[in-house]
């Protein structure tokens, strides 16, 4: 008995140490799925909004951007979706209950003054690997995320017809729009 105590003893250490390195393998795997939305996106934003002006951009959000979560989906086996505190799409954007707790812990720490762009959060949890990543406000998401009093007639318009419940708007830049989140069975 004492020399089973004894091997535990000696073998925890390295046991925690493996299982360490595989949520950190997980949190770097889960980063590199979670960055290449935004800048796809951001890309197809600026296109559209230079051919058709910002009211242009909102079928971009709408319409490609889960089409390109869905494509990045299939290629990693990561599930990848938007997900805010003041969802647009309340069909895809609600976030669930973890998804929540992390929001809400980023405009927390924001307010504390840590960098919203550093803002992550990744854990196993049951037989999943989760992760958040949160998307601040940049200058070009105010043309349909700023302020109402200053979004064009034509982006009110098109906001109206696409998203008649639409909360996603009053913010300024460097406010936590909201965050990327991925998930993954293990």
């Amino acid at each position: 008995m004492k020399t089973l105590l004894i091997a535990v003893a000696l073998i925890t250490p390295f046991v925690t140490t493996l299982a360490n390195a595989g949520d950190d393998a997980m949190l770097v795997e889960a980063r590199k799925v979670a960055t290449t939305l935004p800048p796809r996106l951001l890309a197809a934003l600026q296109q559209e909004i230079s051919k058709s002006g910002p009211e242009g951009a909102i079928l971009v959000c709408k319409d490609m951007a889960p089409k390109m979560a869905g494509e990045i989906s299939q290629q990693t086996g990561w599930k990848i979706k938007r997900v805010s505190l003041k969802a647009r799409n309340d069909a895809r954007a609600i976030p669930d209950a973890w998804e929540k707790a992390a929001l809400e812990d980023f405009d927390k720490r924001a307010a504390a003054g840590e960098p919203p762009a550093q803002l992550e959060k990744g854990e196993k949890i049951d037989n999943e690997y989760r992760y958040v990543k949160a998307l601040p406000v940049q200058p070009l998401c105010l043309s349909c995320h700023g302020p109402v009093d200053q979004l064009t007639p034509a982006v009110k318009s098109a906001l109206a017809q696409h998203y008649p419940n639409d909360l996603a708007t009053g913010y300024s830049v460097g406010q936590i729009r909201g965050a990327i989140s991925v998930r993954k069975p293990l």
